[in-house]
């Protein structure tokens, strides 16, 4: 396990590529002038080596070298399956 990675935890909300999942990480932020909940997404490409995640499934990602143009995370756990 890599100490210095960043490690976040989405959703995933497409599958359709090979070997890549998009997954949707949301954050929530308080807004400093109107003191209020904003839901923040930021949608990132993980690399996904055996094709096991699917649309739906709640999933961990990790930090890793560039893989592709867009590709610099990979899948390290699925955290629950799509119902």
């Amino acid at each position: 396990m890599e100490a210095n990675k960043k490690r976040y935890t989405g959703m995933v909300t497409s599958d359709k590529m090979d070997k890549t999942i998009v997954v949707a990480i949301s954050t929530r932020r308080l807004h400093p002038l109107y003191k209020k909940y904003v839901t923040r997404t930021k949608k990132v490409k993980a690399h996904d080596e055996r094709n096991d995640a699917h649309t739906g499934d709640t999933v961990r990602v990790v930090e890793c070298r560039p893989i592709s143009k867009d590709k610099c995370w990979r899948l390290e756990q699925i955290i629950e399956r799509a119902k």
